[in-house]
């Protein structure tokens, strides 16, 4: 069986490169500004409404991470 392939070869503009590079700077900003709020939001928590939620000071910035970045 024969499969054939297109293949665009299209020119990348600088302008592309650009508009690709500040959508993923987007992306990045946003994501981190999701991090700070969540270890804000956590932190502000008093330690006997984190242990409600099963957790410990120690695992907010781990979570936050977690919650984030989806690792």
């Amino acid at each position: 069986m024969a499969y054939a392939t297109e293949v665009s070869l299209r020119n990348i503009t600088l302008t592309d490169r650009a508009i690709a590079l500040w959508g993923t700077v987007k992306d990045n900003l946003a994501k981190r500004s999701a991090y700070r709020r969540t270890v804000k939001e956590l932190g502000a928590l008093s330690s006997a409404e984190l242990n409600d939620l099963g957790l410990n000071r120690s695992m907010i910035h781990q979570i936050a991470y977690e919650t984030t970045y989806g690792v």
